[in-house]
């Protein structure tokens, strides 16, 4: 294991034994939603990807130290940590470990740290993305990039509905990054389960989405992939209402000045305040969802590694 990584033992155990192992990031925690509902969908979602076979590995920096897999009273000091917990994304990493500070990983920060400690599949509520406006302020998500490059399979609700979604699909596309729609041809919106825009293939089971990753990273093409997963039918909300309360949420962002990485924070909280909660149910209904899914897809990847044959000699024609 990488020196600045302190792995929990079930995690160890199963990375060893070369279980299943899903990971889950820690910005959602402390920055996406309100105490105590933050720590209780923690463990929740954790519990989902152990319902469904695999073991959870809740990432965060505690302490200067990059933690794979958290205990509950970790879980509890991130929930509870506000202000002093610091939102983590690729260019912070190394300030924060240098500091010895605690941090919340984004996407971006958890798929670094996935790596690293050898996880290939990692589960979010939604991943970062191209901002509203990006086109005069280049407000662009770290998330898109590490897509491009880092090793790990996103399971996730689409991008935040927030985000310029056909801008955010372009990127994606132009990065390189396959966009692999669970069960559906479209992708998802977050709160809703589709934008109308088409993802790069549909993918009917975890065993199909395996063998994709499987050859795609054989082939030593290092990117990370899309594995899109609409948000459950019954937590969906109405589009034109969202769409209306994330334009209202976006105003008030600009009236008050609202800038940089506190952006996301911000919206996600005034969307939350606009739909008195109920975006906040949807969120936590998906990124359950998500946590199930990605245990079925590390442990179909697990299962192909364990019966891949021999490597073949290439063929000569």
């Amino acid at each position: 294991m990488h020196e600045f990584l302190s792995v929990r033992p079930e995690v160890a155990a199963a990375l060893r034994d070369r279980r299943p192992v899903v990971a889950l990031e820690s910005t959602i925690i402390s920055h996406g939603m309100p105490w105590p509902r933050n720590a209780e969908t923690a463990r929740a979602v954790e519990d989902a990807v152990r319902a469904a076979g695999a073991v959870p590995a809740t990432i965060a920096v505690l302490d200067g130290r990059v933690r794979i897999g958290l205990d509950d009273e970790d879980l509890e000091r991130l929930a509870r940590g506000g202000a002093a917990v610091t939102k983590l994304s690729r260019r912070d990493m190394g300030i924060a470990i240098a500091t010895g500070a605690d941090g919340a990983t984004t996407v971006a920060a958890t798929m670094i740290c996935a790596r690293l400690a050898g996880i290939a599949v990692f589960a979010t509520g939604g991943i970062g993305g191209v901002h509203r406006g990006a086109e005069t302020s280049f407000d662009i998500s770290a998330d898109l990039e590490e897509l491009a490059h880092t090793p790990v399979a996103v399971v996730c609700a689409g991008a935040k509905a927030i985000l310029d979604l056909p801008k955010t699909a372009e990127y994606l596309e132009t990065r390189g990054v396959p966009v692999l729609g669970w069960r559906t041809d479209t992708l998802p919106a977050f709160y809703t389960r589709s934008s109308g825009l088409p993802v790069t293939r549909r993918c009917e089971d975890a065993a199909e989405v395996a063998r994709i990753l499987d050859a795609q990273w054989r082939l030593g093409i290092q990117g990370g992939a899309v594995v899109a997963n609409p948000i459950p039918e019954a937590a969906a909300m109405d589009p034109a209402e969202i769409d209306a309360w994330i334009e209202e949420a976006l105003a008030d962002a600009t009236r008050r000045g609202v800038a940089g990485k506190e952006v996301t924070p911000f919206l996600l909280a005034r969307v939350e305040e606009l739909t008195g909660g109920r975006s906040l149910d949807a969120n936590i209904a998906l990124v359950k969802e998500n946590a199930t899914v990605a245990a079925g897809v590390a442990a179909a990847l697990a299962e192909l590694a364990a019966t891949r044959l021999p490597a073949r000699p290439a063929r000569i024609w």
